[in-house]
């Protein structure tokens, strides 16, 4: 007779913000689905600062059902920082990664399961389908997926989100890398192993409104482009280059206005023109080596991606941990070791 198991096969990690009117049925569907294709499983939801009544629905869930796990942010630290909170502290086999809204429908997560079970250690979900988006912003989309695939350094498949199956293996290796400024999706497809995708039609929001406005996305982009890309200093050398060749073409032809043809050329209007072309230039400069000086800034400071304020899986939320590894501070127990 086999000895029972002391962790789950599955851990299930679920960002939530201030979704109260969702949760509800997103929770009665995934327990569904996990009860079928998953039964030894853990469910862990991170609350990323909500500020409605989504901690008091978690917690009446894992109230319910010992299997629930409630990790609460002392404040909002974002989405990334979410789920990389629920990596780490989750103990499965297999860790699944998927959003509150019901966008993606916890449906899919067998499919997940099944390729994971024929030997696939990271399994992607892409977004063949996306309904309830506005043409403007699938537009943006597409054009930011398919620009990060050309410049970037890995291969980073367009359409695939953080909704994604992680081995075990992954998890731990994703857990090791020190990156404050985290594009989860990108850190996982630089880590390499055994990876399939699986498509699907992803649904418009169950209910509320997106947690990803226009200027978090600008964020994110910003996030994957700088973690993954040097293409854009590049570009700002290129041109540097090839404003300084227009200079010297310039110059080359003030002086032959001088000195061959004895006129000098005249006008405060093309001068204005060239100082207002290069100062553009210069700060465009500037700005594309500051996002990249501002992520060496943030990684030298060294702070803690998030802080736990309190964990359903320890009674009272005993003091912080000594675990140095982790990417952020709790106030519960650090994740142990996985005993098998």
């Amino acid at each position: 007779m086999s000895a029972p198991r002391t962790v789950p096969e599955l851990s299930v990690v679920v960002p939530v913000y201030d979704e109260e009117e969702v949760l509800p049925e997103f929770h009665r569907r995934a327990q569904a689905v996990l009860a079928s294709c998953a039964p030894e499983h853990e469910l862990i939801y991170v609350d990323d600062g909500s500020r409605d009544a989504s901690p008091a629905i978690l917690l009446a869930a894992a109230a319910a059902d010992p299997r629930v796990r409630v990790l609460r942010f002392s404040r909002n630290f974002g989405h990334q920082a979410a789920v990389t909170a629920g990596i780490e502290y989750a103990r499965g086999d297999a860790v699944v990664v998927i959003d509150a809204d019901l966008q993606d429908p916890p449906e899919v997560i067998p499919e997940l399961i099944a390729q994971w079970r024929a030997g696939f250690e990271v399994v992607s979900a892409v977004r063949a389908v996306r309904e309830g988006e506005s043409a403007v912003r699938l537009v943006l989309i597409k054009i930011f997926y398919r620009l990060l695939h050309r410049i970037s350094t890995v291969d980073l498949t367009p359409d695939v989100g953080d909704f994604r199956l992680l081995d075990r293996r992954v998890a731990d290796a994703l857990n090791r890398l020190p990156e404050r400024n985290r594009y989860v999706r990108g850190l996982v497809r630089w880590l390499g192993f055994r990876h399939v995708e699986v498509p699907y039609r992803r649904a418009g929001r169950y209910a509320g409104a997106t947690k990803y406005p226009y200027i978090k996305l600008v964020r994110l982009a910003l996030d994957g482009i700088t973690s993954f890309s040097t293409v854009p200093l590049t570009l700002v050398t290129y041109l540097g280059f090839a404003v300084s060749a227009l200079s010297v073409l310039l110059v080359a032809y003030a002086l032959y206005g001088r000195f061959i043809i004895g006129r000098t050329p005249e006008g405060w209007t093309s001068v204005f023109v060239a100082v207002a072309f290069l100062s553009g230039i210069q700060l465009v400069a500037i700005g594309v080596l500051g996002a990249y000086v501002g992520r060496i800034f943030a990684e030298v400071k060294g702070r803690p991606l998030y802080v736990i304020a309190s964990d359903t899986a320890v009674a009272g939320a005993a003091a912080a941990p000594s675990g140095a590894a982790l990417s952020g501070v709790a106030g519960s127990a650090a994740p142990a070791g996985r005993s098998r």
